[in-house]
């Protein structure tokens, strides 16, 4: 899961990022509310941590340009203040959730874990499931019936954002900044590798999934029906 801090302290950027890591997320940083807007509009994020104050462009004019783009993606609102009337304001405007500083650095996590819980998605109990694959986040295994194969990270992280966004054309460049961050020098055809361990493996384990690649745009999954 990758995960957008827009906050403006940069020791507190810092820590939040080691944190977030260490727990296994992919953190990007941004220090001012232009760029992370900028930044959040990607649309590459699972979930946003927006500072309410911030120089050039505030949290909640932040907040409410992510929500007038139609965007869904989960926000935690951070402030150094605790009026009720700031809390209410931020979540009118389309915030998922509020964290006054300072705050307990095992509380924010649990806020995280329940907001990528509130999204629509298909993940229950640390599994991943789509047509007869089981894949399971813990051990980075790929299951169907009785058999078993071991991914790789990368993999893993591959196949979980395709079947998240099925139905769905997800670029190569998506994919990478998804995967390696935005100051990677990781070439794109470095996908289409992954993408051909990936393809080896739901084959050896007989797997209806198919990887489609749309040509010029990207790659999407889907299940094989008979007569396909």
């Amino acid at each position: 899961m990758r995960i957008l801090i827009v906050e403006d302290e940069h020791d507190l950027s810092m820590i939040l990022s080691e944190t977030l890591e260490l727990e296994g997320y992919y953190a990007d940083a941004a220090y001012d509310g232009v760029s992370g807007l900028d930044n959040a509009l990607s649309g590459i994020y699972d979930v946003i941590i927006l500072d309410i104050m911030l120089p050039g462009m505030d949290g909640i004019q932040v907040l409410s340009e992510i929500r007038r783009n139609k965007m869904t993606t989960p926000v935690l609102m951070l402030t150094a203040k605790s009026e009720i009337d700031d809390k209410i304001n931020g979540l009118d405007k389309g915030a998922d959730d509020y964290l006054t500083k300072p705050f307990n650095t095992k509380e924010l996590l649990a806020r995280i874990r329940a907001l990528s819980r509130r999204r629509d998605k298909i993940m229950i109990d640390d599994c991943l499931r789509f047509s007869d694959v089981v894949l399971y986040k813990e051990t980075c295994e790929m299951c169907r019936n009785e058999q078993k194969i071991k991914l790789t990270k990368k993999e893993f992280d591959i196949l979980e954002i395709l079947i998240l966004n099925q139905g769905k054309t997800v670029s190569k460049e998506s994919l990478t900044v998804k995967i390696w961050g935005y100051e990677t020098d990781v070439e794109y055809n470095s996908i289409e590798v992954y993408i051909s361990f990936l393809r080896k493996k739901l084959s050896a384990i007989e797997s209806k999934i198919q990887i489609k690649t749309v040509w010029g745009k990207g790659y999407t999954i889907k299940e094989q029906k008979n007569g396909d």
